[in-house]
């Protein structure tokens, strides 16, 4: 059976003349944690409240070798979110791309400039700046405690799929601490929330609110079944971590992330046939391979092992970091994200030879890692 192909939630489309206003007709309540039971929020008044902080971003695309007289008026269109009154403005790096500036559209028409003056492609956030000066009409949105969030929680995700300007859709939260890869990178984007609220291309960039108008996410991706169709998956960047690496693009421009140099993926059933006598309920990650010269292969990682007949030979086990517990690669990863920075050690506890063995890796920094297009499971 296929997997289900995970997109990004941008795409090269025509811009329409005018704007398209849309909003669902159905009636959607909702109840505001916190407040008497009796009470309830119209999720259509949130809509209004936060309508006019989210904007549309559009860039031109670069000239091909082929440019035609159809290629003309051909943009690539994603969504945002008003961060402060000082005319800073949250979207995804993808939506931005390499692009120096792009143009700001609000839900009441008006159109502007902005540069781009932070970008992290790891985690797919930009910030973008408008360069005129409008802060009487700006209204931020609040950014919540993505970690507070629980599954079944109602969410609303706004943006403008497909150049539908200002469009709503509403779901729950499905789960968290998902980790997905992002597109042209070895490496991939921790704590995830997955919402089955409609994600589609346009969408990326635009806030996923909860009931108390807070963002607790920013739409980035949707997952498409096998026929083409939205398979009911939507995933958003936390805003736990918009709110630590956002500050940071602001003032420097980029954001560092620590690096391990290992390819790896959660310890399975079948991954547990790589060893010898080893309980199939074993529990960590699996090291798959160790990049050459990088902070795991200098402190003494192992990677697999592929013998003169083909068979795969497992070495190393991670089952914990810094003392706390590693079972899936998610563990991994959003440890390290939340709690490093290249320059610190990390102490790595792994199973080999059905002894456990302590290592201390001195991490790296990502962005000067050794990345290949060939290594499809994700890096740490």
């Amino acid at each position: 059976m296929k997997k289900p192909v995970l997109i990004l939630t941008l795409t090269s489309i025509l811009i329409f003349s005018g704007v398209i206003f849309h909003v669902e007709k159905s009636q959607i309540f909702a109840q505001k944690e916190g407040r008497d039971n009796s009470t309830l929020v119209s999720i259509s008044k949130i809509f209004k409240d936060v309508q006019g902080s989210v904007v549309q971003i559009t860039r031109e695309n670069p000239p091909t070798s082929n440019d035609g007289p159809s290629d003309e008026n051909v943009t690539s269109l994603g969504s945002g979110f008003v961060f402060d009154r000082q005319g800073r403005i949250i979207t995804n790096h993808h939506v931005v791309s390499d692009s120096k500036s792009v143009d700001v559209t609000f839900i009441d028409g008006s159109r502007y400039i902005a540069s781009v003056i932070g970008s992290d492609p790891f985690n797919d956030i930009a910030v973008i700046d408008i360069t005129q000066n409008i802060s009487e009409k700006l209204n931020p949105l609040t950014l919540g405690n993505s970690s507070s969030v629980e599954v079944g929680d109602q969410v609303i995700a706004i943006g403008n799929p497909y150049g539908l300007a200002g469009s709503m859709t509403v779901g729950i939260v499905s789960q968290k601490g998902r980790l997905i890869s992002t597109e042209g990178s070895a490496f991939s984007i921790p704590s995830v929330i997955q919402t089955d609220a409609l994600i589609n291309p346009g969408n990326s960039g635009g806030p996923l609110i909860n009931d108390d108008e807070e963002v607790i996410g920013m739409n980035t991706a949707g997952v498409l079944s096998d026929s083409g169709s939205f398979s009911g998956i939507g995933l958003a960047v936390p805003s736990n971590t918009i709110s630590k690496i956002v500050p940071i693009l602001i003032s420097k421009g980029n954001y560092t992330h620590p690096w391990l140099g290992i390819s790896a993926s959660t310890l399975t059933s079948k991954l547990t046939e790589n060893f010898e006598n080893l309980s199939r309920d074993f529990k960590g990650v699996y090291v798959e391979s160790i990049i050459k010269g990088g902070p795991a292969d200098k402190a003494g990682l192992r990677g697999s092992t592929t013998d003169q007949y083909g068979d795969k030979h497992g070495n190393d086990i991670i089952t914990s970091v810094d003392n706390h517990n590693v079972t899936y690669m998610e563990d991994l990863v959003s440890y390290m994200d939340e709690n490093k920075q290249p320059g610190e050690k990390l102490n790595v506890t792994v199973f080999r030879n059905h002894t456990y063995t302590e290592l201390n890796v001195m991490l790296g920094d990502r962005s000067n890692s050794t990345k290949t297009e060939e290594e499809k499971d994700p890096y740490s």
